[in-house]
């Protein structure tokens, strides 16, 4: 029982501090800066000033490191912290601050301008007086900045002007920072203005986008937070600016297309990044019709310029991704005083505040992945791609409603010699990157099958920290536009066109290899279908062998399938898709290890260098190396094979165990399972018709009786023989068998008259599970009859 009241009163204590948590960041900023400056003396803050002006900062551990705020140089002041003062002759600030009336306290935290227009306007009694009030007071370079108009119109109206304006900002109760929560909504003291209020993560606190420099100033009748601009009065909408703003039309229009206007009215707290009309203007004329006349485009486009927060250019001290109502995201970020999106500079004017929001105008129109054609998604490090695209005329076959995916090569990956390639033969390797169906990153798996326009079928592998097609691995940066997706590929595909035997075969390189692949009985393996990766030394590695050598070897079959086994292992395994420095095991059909890894995209095997990797093939990969490879733990117990293997392995201590033997390795990885079917026509005859009829014959009525008899054969099959090679042993057997079964049920022939039966490489073709080839017979015309066809393939 006092277990459980211990714990129910820790959560109802500390409920209520969680939940205030989010309201402290100031404070939290502010504590940092004293640790910071605890060298120097108690209750000294440690501030960064951005060069060349007067802006001071608590700063973040992020910017104080970086020494820099919004990518200027920031130097390191020390100050008394808020409510501390010096003494002379001591060291720090040793003195709490006097607490005042708040008209004293404007004096006390140097808001002199204010506490003098306070005095003139008849304000100060009232701030001297009774109550519990909260005075976002104005700095004095505040006042210098205002919009002179403005500034002379206050002063020349003192009573009731400047009045007013002093009373927008006072709220009449105390609110300290810790009371001051994002979002909040206060109402101040002139005509129950709103005061729109943020707090942010960096300890940035901001009335109407006005940052609190100095804040939680103790007043005897309420509290000061000295803040860097006057306040000005917010009463429209978004939707309201945006409707009577000239130098908004065209985001006016484009917002009305998009039924998106009106979200800018509803109550919230939002932030736009309104383009003016001469960024729509400077738009190439296609792009911007053809966006406008897309409303799912069109609405993309709008919302991507909206976030769903509030955030003031003050509050921005360096760069942060934040989500917009399109729902992908913007980099915001600050360079000196300017605001930056995505990185560029475009912001012409900040901080418009309205009752829902604050808007930012800016002279470039953002345009979202979404609302952008597939082939408009490529970036500056894919334009070789997208250049030829354009350039081979492939680029205009993709349609706008198509659903397509490309397959884009980094910039590097086309060498001078492939750029000047045939157009035909280039126009082909860009086919082979192009999928006619829109295929995004998470639909992606291992052992799936792409086909491309040209007709390729390209496979999908998937690794721990990779996915690849073919050869090539993407690179961050997929992305989805309005008709399909975009990956990025290291390398240029080469889709595998022949077996790992045939590239053997093909490449004078591996004659030696092959020819023990073969002497080991091996070439089915690398022949049929399968998926393997093979490590292929190539002749270098056989330099010291000797053709008596070689004849020793080969006697020993299993000493022979031992070791290339050893360099055979089931799975495709792609060398960029290993993670980089890690070290990866795979396991051999020998029983042996290999250890893989990437280093500086070289591939090593068991620390020896790939000089070339892969390889495609229709049943695997190759990585050839240039020494044969053997399994360290691996005794060898025949004196003529150790001095053989001696010469040509010399990077390991090859283990000698008299007597030892190799293990048989038997082809159960990879067995051949033979059917056979023996199977003969079944006829079904059915029951005969017959007619009679009366014939004139030589002008004398004949009666004539006529038989028709109709014959229906069904073939179950010819008599052949159907060879599958699998790997993975016999558990395939059955399934193979009912396969043939169900294949044969379907071939149907009718015969009608004399005609024959279907030869026996349609019927192998129909159970090899391809499409069967419709035939039919010429027909043949008599004088006064009609066509009449002969044979007829029925299909179920």
């Amino acid at each position: 029982m006092k277990i459980f009241f211990l714990f129910t009163f820790s959560t109802f204590f500390w409920s209520p501090f969680e939940q205030a948590a989010a309201s402290v960041h100031y404070d939290k900023i502010l504590t940092h800066s004293r640790i910071r400056a605890r060298d120097q003396g108690q209750n000294v803050c440690a501030l960064q000033q951005v060069m060349g002006t007067k802006k001071k900062y608590f700063s973040t551990c992020r910017n104080w490191y970086q020494g820099a705020i919004c990518g200027k140089k920031a130097t390191v002041l020390y100050e008394c912290c808020p409510g501390y003062m010096k003494m002379d002759g001591m060291r720090g600030c040793p003195a709490v601050a006097p607490i005042d009336h708040v008209y004293g306290t404007l004096g006390i935290v140097g808001a002199t301008s204010t506490q003098q227009y306070s005095d003139i306007s008849k304000l100060r009694e009232e701030l001297e007086g009774r109550g519990s009030f909260t005075f976002f007071a104005p700095s004095s370079e505040a006042w210098e900045q205002l919009d002179s108009e403005i500034h002379r119109n206050l002063i020349d109206n003192v009573n009731i002007e400047l009045y007013n304006a002093l009373h927008h900002h006072m709220v009449n109760k105390r609110m300290l920072t810790k009371d001051l929560k994002n979002g909040m909504t206060l109402v101040s003291m002139y005509n129950d203005q709103k005061l729109l209020i943020n707090h942010y993560p960096n300890g940035v606190v901001t009335v109407n986008c006005a940052r609190v420099i100095y804040g939680n100033q103790i007043a005897t009748n309420g509290v000061v937070h000295v803040i860097d601009r006057v306040l000005t009065a917010v009463g429209n909408t978004i939707q309201d600016f945006i409707e009577v703003e000239d130098d908004l039309s065209s985001l006016r229009a484009a917002a009305i297309t998009s039924d998106v206007l009106d979200i800018l009215g509803k109550p919230g707290h939002y932030t736009l990044f309104a383009p003016t009309n001469e960024a729509f203007e400077r738009l190439p004329r296609g792009l911007l019709e053809r966006i406008m006349g897309d409303k799912v485009a069109s609405e993309a486009l709008v919302k991507f310029h909206i976030l769903n927060t509030l955030q003031c250019s003050e509050a921005i001290t360096g760069g942060a991704a934040y989500e917009t109502l399109e729902g992908n995201t913007v980099e915001v970020g600050c360079d000196g005083e300017s605001l930056t999106v995505n990185g560029v500079k475009m912001v012409k004017r900040k901080d418009i505040v309205t009752s829902n929001g604050v808007i930012h105008l800016i002279d470039e129109v953002l345009i979202p992945d979404s609302a952008k054609q597939v082939i408009e998604l490529g970036g500056a490090q894919q334009t070789t791609f997208t250049d030829l695209m354009i350039q081979l005329g492939l680029a205009s076959s993709l349609r706008p409603e198509g659903q397509y995916t490309l397959l884009v090569p980094l910039n590097g990956a086309f060498s001078d010699d492939t750029l000047r390639m045939d157009q035909r033969r280039l126009k082909t390797i860009l086919q082979n990157h192009i999928i006619n169906v829109k295929v995004g990153l998470n639909e992606l798996y291992n052992g799936q099958e792409l086909e491309t326009i040209g007709g390729k079928l390209l496979r999908v592998f998937l690794y721990r920290t990779a996915v690849c097609i073919e050869n090539s691995c993407m690179v961050r940066g997929s992305k989805e536009g309005r008709n399909g997706f975009i990956h990025i590929l290291r390398q240029i595909i080469n889709p595998a066109e022949k077996t790992l035997h045939e590239m053997l075969r093909n490449d004078k390189r591996f004659s030696v290899f092959l020819s023990l692949v073969k002497a080991a009985d091996l070439d089915d393996v690398l022949s049929q279908p399968g998926k393997w990766t093979l490590f292929v030394p190539t002749n270098d590695a056989f330099k010291s062998l000797t053709d008596d050598d070689k004849d020793i070897l080969i006697r020993d079959k299993n000493a022979l399938r031992n070791i290339l086994l050893y360099h055979l292992t089931q799975g495709v395994f792609i060398g960029s898709g290993f993670e980089p420095g890690v070290t990866n095991i795979l396991k051999t059909i020998q029983g042996g290890k290999l250890y893989l890894k990437t280093v500086n995209d070289t591939l090593l095997v068991n620390e020896l260098k790939s000089r070339e990797s892969d390889l495609m093939a229709t049943n695997g990969v190759i990585h050839v190396i240039d020494k044969l490879l053997y399994p360290a733990d691996l005794p060898v117990g025949n004196d003529q094979l150790l001095t053989i293997l001696k010469k040509l392995i010399k990077y390991i201590q090859i283990k000698f165990v008299r007597g030892s033997a190799f293990k048989e390795i038997p082809l159960t990885f990879y067995k051949i399972n033979i059917i056979e079917s023996n199977v003969q026509p079944i006829i079904r005859k059915e029951e005969p018709i017959i007619k009679t009829y009366t014939k004139i014959i030589d002008g004398r009525p004949v009666e004539v009786t006529e038989k028709k008899v109709t014959e229906e054969r069904i073939i179950q099959g010819p008599e052949i023989k159907y060879t599958r090679i699998t790997a993975g042993g016999s558990d395939n057997e059955e399934k193979l068998k009912k396969l043939l079964e169900d294949e044969v049920t379907k071939v149907t022939k009718f015969i009608e008259g004399d005609g024959h039966l279907l030869e026996d490489e349609e019927i192998k073709r129909l159970l090899q599970g391809e499409a069967p080839v419709r035939k039919e017979q010429p027909t043949r015309r008599t004088q006064g009859g009609t066509a009449r066809r002969r044979t007829r393939l029925a299909y179920p």
